[in-house]
């Protein structure tokens, strides 16, 4: 197996595009770099936001507020609450756990 040549890549390419950015990179490295970088993230994230408002607009979909009738219909199947009930319940589970 022969060896790999030691040529630098500026040396084998000298007149093609990858040479002439890389040199160029050098000089101005934030243009060349930074700022097609920075502006990918800036115009993603424009991009992106359709796709996020269409997700809460399907959560607020399936979460609609309930209508009058609905709310009717819940009042009514709920159970008689007595408040004597309630606090003997309450009272008999703390004493249980020995917490009186």
């Amino acid at each position: 197996m022969a060896p790999l040549p030691s040529r630098s890549f500026s040396r084998t390419l000298p007149n093609s595009l990858a040479a002439r950015y890389r040199k160029a990179l050098i000089k101005h490295p934030f243009l060349l770099f930074g700022l097609p970088f920075m502006s990918t993230i800036v115009l993603g994230s424009f991009m992106l936001t359709p796709a996020t408002a269409l997700r809460y607009e399907r959560y607020d979909r399936k979460n609609q507020q309930i209508t009058q009738e609905q709310a009717m219909g819940l009042r009514g199947e709920r159970r008689k609450v007595n408040m004597k009930d309630e606090y003997y319940v309450s009272e008999g589970d703390w004493s249980e756990l020995g917490w009186r």
